[in-house]
This record gives structure tokens, sequence and C-alpha cells, in this order.
């Protein structure tokens, strides 16, 4: 089984984060934004909740969320990025939650979220239809990592982000290349 890659190329990035967006379809243009955004796993994006991430009182996203990993069984606090946040009152404008307990990611049947094969699908599609290559949702995952790392954030911050136990299992999230390696190589002017 090969595994998946973090989506590298910025132009590919952006097409991606805005496919649903201009099918008008709110719920999965919000679940790629957050996935690129959070570096959550799949399984805490789906269950979201409208109260984690909305304030009924004042009718806005709220800045900052608090999610328990399910893998971890950590409480993982995230600020949320102004595109996450831009997002979810869009989708909020269009689709207006009713209750704090409601998923964000509601499926047809309303009283429940959809499933990690129905979230495969919505990235899968969207990768298919930009003929970026083989993305899951994983992939959005990997992608956050690898852009805060080319971004210069210390790959230890990354770690702790992911909630990694340790360092060989992010350097694998970053999706190192020859070609990062070499710029590294090439970049260097240490006798100048």
């Amino acid at each position: 089984m090969a595994t998946t890659q973090p989506i590298r190329n910025k132009q590919q990035l952006r097409a991606m984060a805005e496919y649903y967006l201009k099918l008008g379809q709110f719920r999965n243009y919000v679940l790629i934004v957050i996935g690129i955004h959070t570096a959550l796993r799949v399984s805490d994006i789906l269950c979201l909740r409208w109260g984690d991430v909305y304030d009924f009182a004042t009718d806005r996203a709220h800045v900052r969320a608090t999610v328990i990993e399910h893998k971890t069984g950590k409480q993982k606090s995230l600020a949320l990025h102004k595109k996450i946040v831009a997002a979810l009152s869009l989708y909020a404008s269009h689709h207006p939650p009713e209750k704090p307990e409601d998923f964000v990611f509601v499926s047809r049947r309303k009283s429940r979220a959809i499933g990690r094969v129905q979230a495969y699908r919505i990235v899968r599609a969207a990768a298919e239809a930009l003929k970026i290559g083989r993305i899951s949702c994983h992939s959005l995952r990997k992608t956050f990592g690898y852009h805060a790392w080319k971004s210069g954030i210390s790959p230890a911050v990354i770690m702790e982000i992911y909630n990694h136990s340790n360092f060989a299992v992010t350097r694998r999230y970053l999706g190192v290349t020859q070609d990062d390696k070499d710029a590294v190589y090439l970049g260097l002017h240490l006798t100048e």
C-alpha cells in the first residue's frame, strides 16, 4: 500500500481549498480548509460540533477550538486560522446551525456526521478533478506539517502539534524529498 503525500505545490493547494467553494458545496469546502489548516486527523475533524467552533450568542465562528483527539485521548487547543473562521462563517450563512450539539459535517441523515469513507471521497474527488495526484484525507494533515516546515517552523514544534511520540514519525509526515535536501546543500553559503 502506497503512502499518501502532502500537497507541496501552493497553487495546487489553493485550488484544492477552493474547489468546493466554486461549486457552492460549503460543507466540503470547510472540510478541506480545516484539514489543511489544523493538522487534525480526519476522525477528529468529523467529530466537530457547531458548539466547538461557533458562538451562538454572537453568531460568529470561534477563533480557538479545543478538541479531544480520539487516537491519543489528549486535549488539544488550537487557534483557528482566519481562513477557517471565514469558511465557517460562510457555511453558517448558507446553512445556519441549529444547535451547538449538531455536527459541522452533517450527513444527509442530519443526526450524525459523515463517515471517513465519505470524507475520503470528498478529498479524492477534488484531487482527481484538479489532477493533483495521490491525495487522501491524511494528505491534508501532512500538508500542514510540510508547509510549516518549509516556512521555517521548527520540526520539534511540528512534532508537538502532531502529538507524535518520536521524531521519526514526524520526519515521514514532512515528506522530505531529495530536492528539499539538495536545496539545503546548494542554498547554504558558509564561506562567503
